[in-house]
């Protein structure tokens, strides 16, 4: 019996599910989106939000001086060697520390989202997209939905 036991196993050993997710975490920080099967989006979703986590926690070093600049430094190594765990691209651990730290700076999680893509087609698995989030904290994607009302009016018409 598997209670109170966390995580799926995706029929594979420790390590190999770990270098999946390491190469998935990176190919979703690199594009920004990746199409996968539903139940590993939903698994990578806690390894991509820890991680963008990571950056965004990396204090900035403009305008510090002596001590302070120092102790900056020491932490944003600390957490840039914390984050190659998981990104082994550096592009990516740029973009980690740079634009998608900044990107989220605001936001208190929920970085990523994970929308269905319908059935592969030769074991019709459950696909999904995971992608991160471009909205800032309390917007909505509103091109969309009014894209969705102009296609409404003109069908009425």
């Amino acid at each position: 019996m598997r209670h109170r036991k966390s995580g799926r196993k995706f029929g594979m050993d420790k390590t190999a599910r770990e270098a999946m997710f390491r190469n998935m975490v990176t190919s979703l920080l690199v594009h920004g989106r990746i199409k996968t099967t539903k139940e590993r989006a939903k698994e990578l979703r806690g390894f991509a939000e820890r991680v963008i986590t990571i950056g965004k926690t990396a204090p900035a070093v403009d305008g510090l001086e002596g001590e302070e600049l120092a102790a900056a430094k020491a932490k944003r190594v600390h957490l840039i060697r914390k984050a190659k765990k998981w990104v082994h691209d550096d592009d990516a651990l740029g973009k980690l520390f740079g634009e998608y730290a900044d990107r989220y700076a605001q936001r208190p999680g929920g970085y990523t989202r994970v929308t269905k893509a319908g059935y592969r087609a030769g074991d019709n698995a459950s696909m999904a997209y995971i992608e991160l989030v471009t909205e800032g904290v309390g917007e909505k994607a509103v091109a969309s939905d009014d894209a969705a009302v102009d296609a409404g009016a003109a069908s009425e018409e």
